[in-house]
């Protein structure tokens, strides 16, 4: 197990430069932001000033209930789709280097292990209470997605891959609407009545999150996610095009005109088949990628094609540790007491009502501080 792990966990002197896109890096950062710190920061914002924008941006940090859609539900789908635009360019590369497709196979399934077995471990198989481990996982449904997508992208073309990308989504929304659970019927998706919660009872065992009837990175949900990561993959063909026609600026505009229209299609297909993040509905699959293609048009323009840099490093700096800060955020790491331990002084000299956004700034400070003496040492864990 030790040699695997050093295999696939690797410690690079530095990142990749042979056709990297910066804006990866930058926006990959700015998605784990509001994950180590951000949405603290908020909350605290939101409690100190009485200001309409504090509590909107406050409700933009809390996860809908059910059906709907804010901020925070992009988080995941944007590192999921993150991950996929990686593919073309991975792939490609390894061809380039030769490595045969049994090579390449074996670096895919070591990476789905690696990931699933991350995904237990954060979520307690170390306590081995076997009967209460959640099973499911962030990093489970993204390796899993991933792995899909990747066993898609060998072994079908650009047009294969259209294919499976709308075939998923089609193909999840007919199963959700057509095949009845029992005691419920077909097309039902209240959390208790859902086929995706029929499913998790009957096969997967441990606990569930985030609600009691099944869990959000279950079994089914995982098609739908797979075409999330499928928009990326497509996303990445077109941002390592070497079409003469397709500047820098076009392909930026290209990502964003497709952004505003996914997100009239998906919020048209929600009327029939709602947004729901728990169920990754194909609505939400395409409501969450017109967000993050409209992110990343912002970011991509200003980054590698109008090369406006400097503001951005701070968010490189954590996307480039993305996984490692995952991992030691409050599960080993307790960033609040180290707030607390080198601001405590700075807290009680401030005004009462604002102690909990220094503290909240605080902990971010102490983030980005690991991470940066990680980034200057040029160590990034990579999966």
């Amino acid at each position: 197990m030790g040699a695997f792990l050093q295999r696939s966990l690797t410690m690079k002197n530095e990142p990749e430069q042979s056709g990297r896109l910066a804006s990866l890096d930058a926006l990959r950062g700015f998605d784990m932001f509001w994950i180590v710190g951000g949405e603290g920061l908020v909350f605290a914002l939101a409690g100190f000033s009485s200001r309409p924008v504090f509590a909107w941006a406050e409700h933009q940090m809390r996860h809908v209930p059910w059906e709907g859609f804010v901020f925070y539900d992009m988080i995941f789908p944007l590192f999921l789709f993150i991950a996929g635009i990686s593919l073309p360019f991975s792939i490609a590369k390894r061809k380039r280097l030769g490595e045969s497709p049994k090579t390449i196979y074996w670096h895919l399934v070591r990476r789905l292990l690696l990931l699933l077995l991350l995904g237990a471990i954060y979520n307690g198989l170390l306590r081995f209470d076997f009967v209460h481990q959640r099973y499911a996982s962030v990093l489970g449904r993204i390796g899993l997605a991933w792995f899909f997508a990747a066993v898609i992208v060998m072994n079908t073309s650009l047009r294969g891959q259209i294919i499976w990308f709308i075939g998923s989504l089609l193909s999840y929304w007919a199963a959700m609407k057509l095949i009845p659970v029992p005691g419920f019927g077909a097309g039902v998706l209240t959390p208790e009545g859902n086929l995706c919660a029929f499913i998790d009872q009957k096969l997967l065992p441990g606990s569930f999150c985030c609600y009691r009837f099944g869990d959000n990175e279950g079994i089914l949900g995982t098609l739908p996610a797979v075409s999330t990561a499928l928009l990326g993959v497509l996303t990445g063909h077109l941002l390592m095009s070497g079409n003469s026609r397709l500047s820098g600026l076009k392909k930026g505009l290209i990502l964003f005109g497709t952004g505003l229209a996914l997100l009239v299609l998906g919020k048209s297909w929600g009327l029939v088949f709602p947004i729901i993040k728990n169920l990754w509905t194909s609505s939400y699959v395409l409501y969450a990628g017109g967000w993050s293609l409209l992110l990343l048009s912002v970011f991509y323009l200003l980054i590698d094609v109008w090369k406006i840099k400097a503001w951005s490093l701070p968010f490189a700096v954590i996307g480039l540790n993305s996984i490692t800060i995952y991992l030691l955020f409050d599960r080993i790491i307790d960033f609040g007491k180290m707030s607390q331990f080198f601001f405590a002084g700075i807290i009680r000299l401030i005004h009462e009502p604002f102690q909990p956004v220094v503290s909240a700034a605080g902990l971010i400070i102490c983030v980005w501080a690991l991470l940066y003496l990680l980034y200057r040492k040029r160590i990034f864990l990579k999966v």
